[in-house]
């Protein structure tokens, strides 16, 4: 299954369960069903800040677009955008993440080790 999928439902990347996360966008600790431990993999703040910079920038080019058409006041900016961006970032995030920790799993990604031996 592709990776962008798997994370939008949510898939285990090895067995392909439903278990993936335990609540909106946090990690369950492992697979219910085969015992991959997730919290093995690190996907930190990455996702979060990525979808910070895309949906900003969507954000503000739309803001700008209707600002330009349509000269609405301040207030109807914020009541626009304010709910608008959070609502991109909180809602993509569970996908970013799944996404990031399914890629991580598929390409063997690991921390950076030296090798002594070359």
């Amino acid at each position: 299954m592709p990776a962008a999928l798997a994370a939008l439902r949510g898939l285990c990347p090895r067995c392909g369960a439903t278990t993936l996360f335990k609540g909106l966008a946090s990690f369950a600790p492992r697979c219910r069903a085969c015992g991959l431990d997730y919290s093995s993999f690190n996907v930190g703040d990455g996702p979060a800040a990525f979808l910070i910079f895309i949906v900003g920038g969507l954000v503000v080019l739309l803001a700008i677009i209707v600002e330009l058409r349509f000269s609405p006041p301040f207030w109807v900016h914020i009541l626009l955008w304010l709910p608008l961006t959070t609502l991109l970032v909180v809602g993509l995030l569970r996908f970013a993440k799944g996404l990031l920790l399914i890629l991580e799993y598929r390409n063997r990604a690991r921390e950076g080790r030296i090798d002594r031996d070359a």
